[in-house]
């Protein structure tokens, strides 16, 4: 029976403060019992000598200096893994929350994970298709990857991160080949899972991505931890982890290929502001730790390929940018960690399209290795450059015509001014349940380009314009 102390000096937020402790370590398990018999689960902050800094996984709310017992278990927070876990809804530390039995676990993994060795890693390759013709041929996203998507307070990030975790999966090689068979039809290379992580949201959000699941039978390939805003405080910052845990034991022990959607991770880091405060450590950048770097990165590197490993953890990050400011040190930081970002406007948005993904600002670093014959179509990096130049023209040309007039225009400016409109209108805009091929999606492109004189289309390969816009014309 380990040792119980009664030795809580301080109280402090999510912390307590215990002295005259022997033998604890950093991250270690700790159980707090109440004056009540009430048991409440913590972990050790921070260790030194004869000092214990705990941080409860739940409400510190009725515990007092004195009565209170706490025993130190000497393990770390563990998850109990096994396939069993897909179609199951946990809360945001681990618990089954569906109404359905506990999990029988195959085993227990620490829920920080392990780091990868660097030489171990394989590059992230491979087109994982979302449906969503602005991910899929402007910001492709490849398996393995880290992509997160920056959005803002009010925009319908929730509703694509549903659409996303609905639809995502990896092309066959036979669709590759025969340019057939669309998004909601086709079947899967290899067995996808997704597992989705929700941090302090509200509770109507968190029964949107429940109910988004059920409807669609995308919960039997699902693995849901949700963390609701009235949850305690510390949990959001064991949520992230729980859920890639699941995410590392199905791609690297049972070979799925596994997309991980982690959202809002705005509320994470303001929990690691809140928790930071409480112990009084020096505030960096808007009071964030120090070590918020850090820390994301120890999120983020938990995605990739392991050499000798079929399966593969692709993530996808969603951040809301307080007051839309991109150089706050949230989407600055997670910019730094990862390969790209997906930018919603606020302006697309007002205009009633949905999804708002803008061309100009969004980026996938590795989109080259997922772009091309054999993984998708040969024209689709000449596609993607040819839509991203014409609407960015297009955008300069409507800035233009506000000023001098649409009757000033030259002819060439026209066809790029209906080539925008259209751009938003057609590719941009797409239904919740719509779900497109990629090939959809190209096909889409090459219907705008019929707007364009055919000296302006100088980014698509004379080929690519004989076989495909001939076509059309």
């Amino acid at each position: 029976m380990s040792t119980a102390y009664k030795t809580v000096t301080d109280i402090a937020g999510p912390l307590l403060f215990v002295e005259e402790v022997e033998g604890v370590t950093y991250d270690e398990l700790c159980e707090v019992e109440l004056q009540s018999g009430e048991k409440r689960l913590g972990k050790v902050l921070e260790a030194r000598s004869g000092l214990a800094i705990v941080q409860l996984f739940e409400s510190t709310q009725g515990i007092t200096t004195e009565g209170t017992k706490v025993r130190f278990l000497g393990r770390t927070f563990e998850l109990g893994v096994s396939e069993d876990m897909l179609g199951r809804i946990f809360s945001g530390s681990g618990r089954p929350i569906d109404g359905g039995p506990d999990i029988v676990p195959e085993k227990k993994l620490d829920i920080n994970g392990a780091p990868i060795n660097p030489y171990s890693r394989e590059f992230p390759e491979d087109f994982i298709q979302t449906g969503i013709s602005t991910i899929d041929v402007l910001n492709t996203l490849v398996r393995g990857q880290k992509l997160p998507i920056f959005s803002g307070a009010g925009l319908p990030h929730s509703q694509l991160a549903a659409q996303i975790a609905r639809q995502a999966r990896v092309l066959h090689k036979e669709e590759v080949e025969t340019e057939g068979a669309s998004g909601s039809d086709a079947k899967a290379e290899g067995k996808f899972a997704v597992v989705f992580g929700a941090m302090g949201v509200t509770f109507e959000e968190a029964q949107f991505f429940q109910q988004e699941f059920e409807k669609t039978g995308a919960l039997s390939r699902a693995v849901l931890f949700l963390n609701t805003a009235d949850n305690p405080v510390v949990e959001r910052i064991a949520t992230p982890r729980l859920a890639l845990t699941a995410a590392e034991y199905l791609a690297y022990e049972k070979d799925y290929h596994v997309t991980v959607i982690l959202t809002d991770m705005t509320n994470y880091c303001e929990a690691l502001r809140e928790v930071s405060a409480a112990r009084k450590e020096v505030p960096g950048r808007r009071g964030y730790p120090g070590y918020l770097y850090t820390d994301l990165a120890t999120v983020y590197e938990r995605a990739g390929r392991i050499k000798g490993k079929k399966g593969s953890i692709t993530q996808i990050p969603i951040l809301t940018m307080p007051e839309d400011d991109v150089t706050h040190p949230i989407p600055d930081l997670t910019g730094y960690i990862t390969e790209g970002q997906i930018r919603l406007d606020r302006g697309l948005h007002q205009k009633g399209v949905y999804p708002p993904v803008i061309p100009m600002g969004s980026l996938s670093r590795l989109k080259g290795k997922a772009q091309g014959e054999g993984v998708t179509r040969s024209d689709h990096s000449g596609v993607d450059a040819q839509l991203t130049a014409a609407y960015a023209r297009g955008v300069e040309v409507r800035e233009l015509a506000v000023i001098l007039g649409e009757s000033s225009l030259s002819e060439t400016d026209k066809a790029y001014l209906k080539f925008a409109d259209r751009f938003e209108k057609e590719f941009i805009a797409q239904g919740e349940q719509e779900n497109r091929s990629i090939f959809q999606s190209l096909s889409i492109g090459w219907d705008l380009f019929m707007e364009l004189p055919k000296a302006e289309l100088k980014r698509v390969k004379a080929a690519h314009i004989e076989k495909y816009l001939k076509k059309r014309s």
